[in-house]
């Protein structure tokens, strides 16, 4: 996209975008202020947000300009089958929602690693406080610098390191001052520019092409189904269906980076419906993310667009399609999407630090200095973030899949002793730990196989190229084995220990946590979210 794209007008609604966004969290940090003092208030914004404010920031920070970027390349570069896992999402929230929920908020504990404890043992907060700490950086904080770099550079002009450079910075003043409400009310507000924009792309796009039948004609079946053969390299449909639901249950309803925002709800009900919403959220992004992708590709099958690369799918809609005004509107959602994603990663990341790792060498500090160490562990993200830059450009696009694909490998054990774990009462921390070490044992040959072709000899080339969807279902199934025989093996866990933590152990909602009217409407609107995900699966079939 060539430099100087963007008009005055463009940099004007980037400007007041950024307005507004630094006046939502002056606002929300003055609220914090209120109750400064108290790690409930900072790290979970008081236990009160209401359902629409958890919905929105569950949405905004799961979607990131790399996640926009790669959905509209992969549209571009095999049709509409990536939006599987955008669909999925809308059923695991459901989980998270009512099943997950009641356990998570009635035990009243700040992070993930503090629920393993209870439920466990303290090893296996420590397995997983850790492994989240070290995926959040590599992963997590390092793609959205990177992509925020990407932005400003290929789209407003801005030099790289001068566009990463002012998104960590801008991002981590409020996420350090204004703490979890201030991330949401901003990951809200991001919420509507992002969709607006991507509604504006979308539209404009169809426009240009006549239309969803011209689409349709265009580009073929094959490009609009969600379904693939069960021999497809990427997206088979026994993985779909298998696979990806146990990497959603790793991410919607154990990450922390995820569930700090239901954590945050006023009650089981705003948190549930919080949930809900989500889901519906979680229906638009094969509409106005990936559909994109399909359409920049129907053009440039039509010869009316020049497509360099199916990742520069969405800044080559925006450079050849959206008038003034418009522009801007988009790359204020793109920058949206970058924000909502660094300052969650940053507050959740600040949270596990601060719980899970000081909290628990040092039991006995003061509510105030919790707060101060999760406002300079933010910081020191924020200078990593700065540090990290210059190293950026220097980690190959192999070696950087295969970070990113480090979640995929770590997720299915921990999804397995979340699960297995609220069903079961039987199941105990030798079990636990067990199935944690096998299943890092066996995710990380995996890497380490893929990493160094070498190794890639008889049972171990069989080993490197399962396709990843498939593995993870191998490796849910092993280490659910692991963690059932050690447990059964080994002594029952103390009544006491998982009293109110598994099904068996408590009525996780009673009367006096959850409105009865609220909960019929949820079940209505649960209803209609499942249908509408029906209905989609077999349109795009």
């Amino acid at each position: 996209m060539p430099v100087g794209l963007l008009a005055s007008v463009d940099w004007v609604v980037i400007g007041l975008y950024f307005a507004l966004v630094f006046g939502v969290a002056i606002w929300a940090t003055m609220r914090e202020r209120a109750t400064r003092g108290t790690s409930q208030d900072y790290f979970l914004a008081g236990r009160d947000a209401g359902w629409f404010l958890v919905g929105g920031s569950l949405f905004a920070s799961n979607i990131g300009s790399e996640h926009l970027v790669g959905l509209a390349g992969t549209g571009a570069a095999s049709g509409v089958a990536v939006a599987q896992f955008e669909v999925l999402a809308s059923l695991i929230l459901l989980m998270l929602g009512w099943v997950f929920v009641p356990f998570y908020l009635s035990s009243g504990v700040f992070t993930m690693p503090e629920f393993l404890e209870r439920r466990y043992s303290s090893g296996a907060r420590w397995y997983l406080a850790v492994i989240s700490i070290v995926g959040y950086v590599l992963t997590k904080i390092s793609v959205t610098i990177a992509a925020g770099g990407i932005v400003f550079e290929a789209i407003m002009g801005i030099d790289f390191w001068t566009g990463a450079l002012v998104v960590v910075v801008v991002t981590g003043i409020y996420t350090i001052f204004g703490g979890l409400r201030a991330v949401l009310y901003t990951d809200l507000l991001q919420t509507f520019v992002l969709i607006g924009g991507a509604v504006a792309v979308t539209l404009l796009g169809l426009n240009a092409l006549g239309g969803w039948e011209a689409l349709t004609t265009t580009v073929g079946p094959e490009f609009l189904t969600l379904w693939k053969p069960m021999a497809d390299p990427d997206f088979p449909w026994t993985g779909i269906l298998f696979g990806a639901p146990i990497l959603g249950v790793w991410y919607w309803c154990t990450d922390q980076f995820i569930v700090q925002r239901v954590l945050a709800a006023h009650d089981q009900d705003n948190a549930r419906r919080g949930t809900v919403f989500a889901g519906f959220l979680k229906l638009l992004p094969l509409f106005i993310f990936v559909i994109p992708g399909v359409i920049a590709y129907a053009l440039s099958q039509q010869d009316r667009l020049e497509l360099a690369a199916p990742d520069q799918a969405l800044p080559t809609l925006i450079a050849v399609l959206l008038p003034i005004g418009v522009r801007g509107l988009v790359v204020a959602g793109l920058l949206a999407a970058l924000m909502s994603s660094l300052s969650s990663v940053f507050n959740s990341t600040s949270t596990l630090v601060t719980l899970d790792v000081y909290k628990k060498l040092h039991p006995q500090a003061s509510e105030r200095r919790l707060v101060l160490v999760g406002q300079s562990t933010t910081a020191v993200l924020v200078g990593f973030g700065l540090l990290w830059i210059p190293f950026m450009k220097l980690i190959s696009g192999q070696l950087y899949q295969y970070l990113q694909s480090v979640q995929a490998y770590i997720s299915p054990p921990i999804a397995a002793v979340f699960l297995i774990g609220i069903s079961w009462k039987r199941v105990n921390a030798h079990g636990a730990m067990a199935a944690l070490i096998t299943g890092f044992v066996l995710g990380m040959g995996r890497l380490v196989v893929e990493i160094v072709p070498s190794l890639q000899v008889g049972f171990l080339e069989t080993y490197a190229e399962i396709n990843f969807l498939h593995f993870a279902v191998l490796l849910f199934a092993i280490c659910t084995v692991v963690l059932v025989g050690v447990s059964l093996m080994t002594p029952a866990p103390i009544a006491s220990k998982v009293a109110g933590l598994t099904f068996a152990t408590t009525e996780p909602t009673t009367p006096a946590e959850s409105n009865p009217a609220w909960r019929q409407r949820d079940r209505v609107l649960t209803g209609v979210l499942v249908a509408l995900v029906g209905l989609v699966w077999i349109y795009f079939s």
